[in-house]
């Protein structure tokens, strides 16, 4: 009999920069821990943050802004990011460039509204009448196809669902068994089916349902048995956000515009946004749907024009706007398309109407515990000797420099044969991978030898 070896499996894992933030880091009085929820520093920011985020929930932001400021790599993102985890889970968070306007085929505003539109959320409440319960026996009937006799087909199938206190034997049709062959549903699945459309619906698996197969690792999660009626009324909540529900409507009126044989529009008409939000404005009216306020970050705001800053002013003052966050890194600059020289390069009359939060540079011991955090994300095991050889880095560089250093020098350690990143190991990154200084001092030697 042939060996049997156990084969260790690799996960892919995108790890993004601000993967290991999950909130501010607050205590229950609202002052910043050290090192808390992924952030290290910026107390003053972090606290002010503290303060947006209980406005926010309080309905207290409306025609407010913020805007964080700072030299590059202090952090400004990861207080966005961290703002919306504090908001909530389901809290809509979209991220873009202030330069991602001028790369579109669309308008400049089109692209800003889209992306207002994702940063609101409509969580819809329905209650509708499902069959749910653990499945205890299926059976699907199969029958030849009516255009090719050697392929069978579904064609009904009988199934018995149980719960703690009811069992029935149900049978769906064509469509229902498809769908349950589809989603490979089987004995001890969990499942519900909606009585009006038929969609069918699988939530896991039920430990201990008679003559069902269960393996010793399952890919899908365990859940309790559900008590009650299999048929019942069901309250279902889902999330879309407004552009989900521009798009649907959209493509509605598409189909009927090519049916005509007029061309479909690329843009969204501001007749079916209206229609959207009036029919939103009734679902919330009727108690069957509410609104979730999302988060709009725009970094590099210092990159948009006066029609966008306009825009933008106009978007925050109306009834339904996401929280409006800015970053930039710029001082006094000129608002792009103009001779026109202002703070952090925006109009005076937009900055009145933004809450300002600054953050400043890390200092050594801060710059320490983001490189800890950093390595344990990124599993990048370090000395304690090649701690101190990145913090110091950071500290004469960036921040950013020394965090992306760690990757490559975790493979020169490899290269090596060591299973922890030395202080060689750093310095040979260092010399392979140059910092900003040293790019430009590199720059100033060969100046004559750059093509002009």
């Amino acid at each position: 009999m042939p060996e049997i070896r156990e084969v260790p499996l690799q996960e892919f894992r995108r790890i993004g920069a601000h993967s290991h933030i999950r909130g501010l880091g607050l205590d229950e009085k609202g002052r910043a821990k050290r090192v808390a929820a992924g952030l290290v520093g910026q107390v003053e920011a972090r606290e002010a943050a503290g303060i947006i985020v209980k406005m926010i929930k309080e309905g207290r932001m409306s025609g407010r802004g913020i805007l964080l400021v700072g030299p590059p790599g202090t952090g400004k993102t990861a207080i966005a990011v961290a703002i919306a985890k504090e908001l909530g889970e389901d809290t809509p968070f979209v991220a873009m460039n202030g330069s991602e306007i001028y790369s579109a085929e669309i308008k400049k505003t089109e692209v800003l509204m889209q992306a207002v539109r994702k940063a609101i959320g409509v969580r819809l409440r329905e209650v509708r009448k499902v069959y749910e319960g653990v499945v205890r026996e299926l059976k699907i009937r199969r029958a030849s196809h009516p255009f090719n006799p050697y392929v069978m087909v579904p064609r009904e199938a009988r199934l018995t669902l149980e719960t703690r206190d009811d069992q029935l034997t149900i049978t769906v049709s064509e469509e229902i068994a498809a769908q349950l062959i589809q989603l490979g549903v089987r004995r001890g699945d969990l499942i519900w089916i909606d009585a009006e459309t038929g969609t069918v619906h699988k939530t896991g698996r039920v430990r201990g349902v008679e003559k069902a197969r269960y393996f010793d690792i399952e890919a899908e999660r365990f859940v309790e048995m559900p008590s009650g009626p299999v048929k019942k009324e069901k309250e279902i909540v889902r999330t879309f956000t407004l552009h989900d529900l521009d798009v649907y409507y959209a493509a509605q009126r598409a189909s009927i515009t090519l049916l005509l044989g007029f061309a479909a529009e690329r843009e969204i008409s501001p007749e079916v946004r209206q229609k959207v939000d009036e029919e939103v404005r009734k679902l919330v009216e009727e108690g069957r749907a509410s609104i979730v306020p999302g988060v709009l970050f725009i970094d590099d705001a210092h990159m948009l024009d006066l029609e966008a800053y306009s825009f933008l002013t106009r978007t925050m003052e109306s009834e339904l706007a996401p929280i409006m966050i800015l970053a930039t890194n710029r001082g006094i600059t000129r608002i792009r398309g103009t001779e026109l020289e202002s703070p952090h390069g925006m109009p005076l009359d937009l900055l009145d109407r933004l809450l300002i939060i600054p953050t400043r540079p890390y200092t050594p011991d801060e710059i320490r515990e983001i490189i800890k955090i950093r390595a344990d994300e990124e599993e990048v095991p370090l000395t304690e000797e090649a701690v101190e050889e990145l913090t110091r880095i950071g500290s004469e560089t960036s921040l950013r420099y020394a965090v992306q250093l760690m990757e490559p020098a975790r493979i020169i350690a490899e290269r090596n044969g060591r299973h922890k990143v030395t202080v060689d190991d750093v310095q040979e990154a260092q010399k392979l991978f140059i910092d900003l200084k040293q790019s430009t001092k590199y720059i100033q030697e060969y100046e004559e030898k750059w093509m002009k």
